[in-house]
């Protein structure tokens, strides 16, 4: 037997951890941006992880436009 899945819920799901991944995102890159304005020695290390919190929405936009992608071609 073929296993279906119902489109609502896979949709509030993703849409929670959608939003949950964006704001997480948000409060790290502005902590990450508070941090370097008033740490000087640490600067470059704050740099980096700012760096890598961008990188990482990159890439969390991108899984979801692919699952996406995904869902519309099979459904």
């Amino acid at each position: 037997m073929i296993a279906t899945y119902d489109t609502y819920t896979v949709d509030t799901i993703s849409f929670t951890l959608k939003s949950l991944i964006a704001a997480g995102i948000i409060f790290r890159v502005i902590y990450c941006a508070i941090k370097l304005m008033t740490a000087d020695e640490d600067a470059l290390q704050y740099k980096k992880r700012l760096k890598h919190a961008l990188m990482f929405a990159v890439f969390a936009i991108l899984a979801e436009s692919i699952k996406n992608l995904i869902l519309t071609y099979y459904a």
